[in-house]
């Protein structure tokens, strides 16, 4: 458990650290002033996964989204989150080459959703179980939700429901019956993936570069969440204890003392 919470920290850390152009093996190209990429005879010069440089021709760029322009001769068509020392990670091929730009931008949707959902989840699993919520809930996370009151979960599914519905008007086309396989599952085309235009901070960066870099701090911190929240679910169904109390009982267990031992 000591080694679990150490390597987690450890992976949150990594993923806040500074970003360079040898790291991030697909960093963004920086767009004109004017926002749209300059369209010339001359061909665009990039680094590849090597370290070598190749070139394409101009004229196969198309608009740029957050200054990033898709690149279909790059891993993921040049979205961000690459980092050393694995760079473009993809032993399963959900990204393999070949796939239209549409595919990879719905699987970068879904990992960037599921990754701040889970960054969400694993606040809330402490949170929700050190804290007394309302209506006497208690007890480990993942036996939470059936104690919610039958209004307030019915609430809740129209509050989740409500997000979703936003997120697929902003996102996706709309779906013609006449016409299934070119509008169903189809992101709009000028949609960055995850961009729902919700910034209350501010903390959007304008620059292409800081932009990716900021993109693939997210994505890390996203990936770990999910892998943490995946062993925290799975440990409370084993033991059906808090997470605290897990942590409590190795402590105990590490320090010589019978956890199974209660003072008379």
């Amino acid at each position: 458990m000591k080694l679990l919470i150490l390597s987690s920290l450890i992976g949150a850390s990594c993923a806040f650290a500074p970003s360079t152009q040898n790291r991030v093996t697909s960093l963004l190209r920086s767009s004109e002033e004017t926002g749209t990429p300059a369209v010339t005879e001359e061909p665009f010069i990039f680094p590849d996964l090597n370290g070598e440089s190749s070139s394409m021709p101009a004229a196969a760029a198309v608009a740029s989204i957050n200054g990033w322009t898709a690149d279909a001769s790059k891993p993921c068509y040049g979205l961000p989150g690459s980092v050393a020392p694995t760079g473009y990670f993809d032993p399963l091929g959900f990204c393999q080459t070949g796939m239209s730009l549409n595919d990879v931008k719905r699987y970068r949707e879904a990992e960037v959703q599921h990754g701040r959902v889970a960054m969400l989840a694993s606040l809330g699993y402490f949170a929700g179980e050190a804290i007394s919520g309302p209506f006497t809930i208690s007890g480990p996370a993942n036996d939470q939700l059936q104690q919610m009151p039958p209004a307030a979960f019915a609430f809740l599914t129209i509050v989740i429901g409500a997000a979703e519905l936003k997120r697929a008007t902003i996102g996706w086309v709309e779906p013609d019956l006449g016409s299934w396989t070119k509008t169903l599952w189809t992101l709009r085309d000028g949609y960055y993936p995850g961009d729902l235009g919700f910034d209350p901070l501010g903390l959007k960066p304008t620059d292409a570069r800081e932009f990716a870099n900021m993109q693939t701090k997210e994505l890390q911190n996203g990936r770990l969440a999910m892998l943490g929240v995946a062993g925290m679910c799975a440990q409370e169904l084993v033991n059906h204890k808090t997470i605290m109390a897990t942590i409590d009982f190795y402590q105990k267990v590490y320090s010589g003392i019978n956890p199974y031992d209660v003072p008379m």
